[in-house]
């Protein structure tokens, strides 16, 4: 229902007009590179734990360096934690933000947590056809400030140059479903080198995206 809903916000945005950056459809299938990964000798909970800093990176990159502004889905008795995260990130990098509920069930006696509405103004939408409009009203409100990423702490200028090498080699023509050729750039960019196992198959290929 989720993954519905949002693939449903992304839609209405695409047909405004906008470039649309939504996670489960746009990045990688953590499955599907795990499997690879497993097969070519990594414990499993080693490769989970490095694709998960490849995941981590992508994503903060998105919202510090590819993307103009942030559309923040709070529904659900909980709203999910990723978001909060990219949401927290986009708010102290003055990028805009819109936030979409039409959910009751995280109500603190009639109100949301207000250490996530701060992040909005307090302001919310709670219709899907709302979005569009509350995003160009945001857009001229507060335009996005230009990042520079070298002036960021150390630990986000990393996170954005591993997300930006990942992120060219996912737009390389079929990468999206090259597992084989995610999982060869997920190795160099994240795997532990004290961890390196003894390769059940052939030497990976030479990436076409490393570290800067």
């Amino acid at each position: 229902a989720e993954r519905a809903e949002m693939t449903a916000i992304a839609d209405g945005l695409t047909a405004a007009g906008y470039d649309v950056y939504l996670p489960h459809r746009d990045g990688m299938e953590f499955r599907l590179v795990l499997e690879v990964l497993i097969e070519r000798g990594w414990e499993p909970a080693v490769a989970a734990q490095f694709l998960h800093a490849a995941i981590f990176a992508l994503d903060v990159y998105q919202v510090i360096v590819e993307c103009q502004a942030l559309v923040w889905n709070l529904n659900g008795r909980t709203p999910d934690e990723g978001a909060v995260s990219e949401a927290a990130i986009a708010w102290t990098l003055g990028k805009p933000i819109v936030a979409y509920q039409d959910d009751v069930r995280s109500l603190i006696a009639g109100r949301v947590n207000p250490l996530l509405v701060g992040l909005v103004d307090f302001e919310r939408v709670d219709d899907l056809a709302a979005i569009v409009p509350a995003l160009r009203e945001q857009l001229v409100r507060q335009p996005t400030p230009s990042i520079e990423v070298e002036r960021l702490p150390p630990k986000l200028q990393q996170a954005c140059r591993d997300g930006a090498a990942l992120w060219r080699t996912m737009a390389l023509e079929g990468a999206y479903c090259d597992n084989e050729l995610l999982a060869d750039c997920v190795t160099e960019l994240f795997a532990p080198n004290s961890h390196h196992p003894r390769p059940k198959s052939p030497p990976v290929r030479k990436l076409t995206a490393t570290r800067p």
